[in-house]
């Protein structure tokens, strides 16, 4: 029973150790603005979403949240597929405030639980940008190469 507490407790604490800035997406299957358009759309109907950028040369968007929002990404690459279009590149701009990690140990950020690959022991402070990693949020060639043992709602992500 005391390790479900602790384990609450720690899950707690790193959630409100963090807050996700902005994410900065790239889209695959783009032919014109007119679909850069429909992504951006699309993206803003989502009530955690202040604003977003749209460069259509480059197929990315930055996408800025309200403040104190939880951000989900699974419902912005969700957004994105029900445009008709999928994610090839995904990187969150966090805003850290001495948050412990461990490379087997999720950081819960918002409803965003994340493992952060190859990195030491050590506490986040200040603004990182991570790229997630998974299926889904890379091109199906980055995926294969870095196919990890997939949970519902855990990330992987490098710094």
């Amino acid at each position: 029973m005391k390790t479900i507490y602790l384990l609450i407790a720690l899950t707690v604490s790193l959630g409100a150790r963090a807050q996700i800035e902005k994410v900065s997406l790239q889209a695959s299957g783009l032919t014109c603005s007119m679909c850069s358009n429909s992504i951006n759309k699309a993206l803003k109907t989502l009530d955690f979403v202040e604003r977003v950028d749209a460069d259509v040369s480059n197929y990315t968007f930055e996408i800025y949240f309200k403040e104190n929002s939880i951000v989900d990404f699974n419902r912005i690459r969700k957004k994105v597929e029900d445009a008709g279009f999928s994610v090839s590149g995904f990187t969150a701009t966090i805003n850290f405030n001495n948050t412990p990690v461990r490379e087997t140990q999720p950081l819960v950020i918002g409803s965003n639980s994340i493992i952060l690959v190859n990195v030491k022991e050590e506490s986040l402070n200040g603004i990182k940008k991570i790229k997630v990693l998974d299926k889904g949020f890379v091109s199906p060639k980055e995926a294969k190469r870095n196919s990890f043992a997939l949970s519902e709602g855990t990330y992987h992500a490098t710094i």
